[in-house]
């Protein structure tokens, strides 16, 4: 079965909201084995819709719709499908019932519009909304199905769950099985990446393989279909061994995991403390950090020392250091994270000092940044970076950067 989702809204095209409903619908539709080739979105308007839906009919025997299900009058999914695929509107009895239960628990005066929220498609299966009050339909019209779902994302999730994907899975004569992993890398550009596996992508069939570039990092999407989860678990991880076979040194975790998550995992797990001195990135770092539960046992604290005064007087850097080398050098970044570590009594000292921009300083132009990592048990390492940017996009990089070589130390070290 091939579906194609048309969300409904002019809000959606607005950029008023985002369109979340598409994205859970397509991974509540792979878990069934169907496959989503594509996301329309449509504005209140009938000739529009009316034209999309014969558009998804050439290409899909499923065809999802959310939003447009209300009492207003721009509210017109319903009764554009009925009038497409020759159906009568009619009242049921159950969701009208829900619709007053619904306005006597809240309180509220139910107005006469209302009432439209009850029709639905003569001979639909009605997919009863268990958070709000209008019903969704299941129906089949020749060769085609057609769901109506309500927009508002707390109704819509329960009711596809409880009611849409069971009629789904009723009509589907073998269920396939459909599933992906997603693998982060970090260091590695997209076309580098791609490169490295070129020949994979070439012969990909199943499973698929689709590299992606986002927030400074890359991703591959590995997705395999067949009858039983487990073969299909097994044809990704055997595609996942080859690929990181070429880029593993770049690898760094799995799905909706970020790199600062991953470098928690690992200070953790060896029950490292860390604290943190911040020139040019102000403080971003620790806010990322302590915007993870459970840091506490981890980052002891840190300093934010913007200025030459603050490193000097709050970090203990010599001013002799700072008048021979700069902030923005080698030397600086050693003595803010030894000195850090030192000053609170943690395992691993940070420090982050450079040019974030647009502006050039000491001579360096903006983008030059020195990453230091101080440890308790091995020497100090530095890391040069030569960003290009935004101000706060190199300072994002900068913090990612930090946390990623940070990592691959932890993970590289003797046990």
């Amino acid at each position: 079965m091939n579906a194609e989702i048309i969300a409904v809204g002019t809000e959606l095209l607005l950029g008023q909201i985002v369109n979340s409903n598409a994205q859970f619908i397509s991974r509540e539709l792979a878990e069934l084995g169907v496959h989503v080739y594509y996301h329309t979105v449509v504005g209140d308007n009938p000739k529009r819709l009316e034209k999309a839906i014969s558009i998804a009919e050439e290409r899909a025997n499923l065809i999802i719709f959310t939003g447009g299900l209300g009492p207003t009058k721009d509210d017109l999914t319903k009764e554009v499908i009925a009038n497409h695929i020759g159906k009568q509107l009619v009242a049921d009895p159950m969701a009208m019932e829900n619709i007053v239960s619904y306005f006597k628990r809240t309180g509220r005066i139910m107005s006469e519009n209302n009432k439209k929220q009850a029709l639905v498609l003569e001979g639909a299966a009605v997919l009863p909304n268990e958070h709000g009050m209008a019903p969704g339909m299941f129906v089949k019209k020749a060769q085609h199905f057609y769901m109506l779902l309500p927009g508002p994302p707390h109704e819509m999730q329960p009711m596809l769950r409880k009611y849409g994907a069971p009629a789904i899975l009723d009509q589907l004569e073998s269920r396939e099985r459909i599933e992906s992993r997603v693998l982060r890398y970090f260091g590695i550009g997209e076309s580098q990446l791609e490169t490295e596996i070129e020949d994979l992508i070439d012969a990909q069939t199943n499973p698929t393989i689709a590299p992606l570039a986002g927030d400074n990092e890359v991703t591959i999407r590995i997705t395999a279909r067949d009858q039983s989860e487990e073969k299909a678990i097994q044809m990704i991880e055997k595609m996942e061994k080859q690929i990181n076979a070429r880029v593993g040194e770049f690898f760094y975790g799995y799905d909706q995991t970020t790199i600062m998550k991953e470098l928690l995992t690992v200070l953790d797990k060896n029950e490292l403390t860390i604290a943190a001195a911040e020139s040019l990135t102000g403080g971003m770092f620790q806010s990322e950090m302590t915007g993870i539960t459970g840091v506490s046992t981890m980052l002891i604290g840190g300093i934010v020392c913007y200025s030459n005064q603050s490193k000097i007087k709050l970090c203990q850097v010599k001013a002799e250091t700072i008048d021979k080398y700069g902030v923005v050098s080698e030397q600086c970044a050693i003595e803010l994270a030894d000195n850090i570590r030192t000053i609170l009594g943690t395992n691993i000292g940070i420090s982050f000092t450079g040019v974030a921009g647009p502006d050039s300083l000491e001579g360096h132009p903006a983008g030059t940044v020195w990453i230091g990592i101080s440890f308790d048990d091995r020497p100090t390492k530095t890391y040069q970076l030569n960003l290009s940017g935004s101000r706060i996009g190199n300072q994002k990089r900068t913090v990612k950067y930090g946390c990623y070589y940070l990592l691959k130390e932890l993970e590289n070290s003797p046990t």
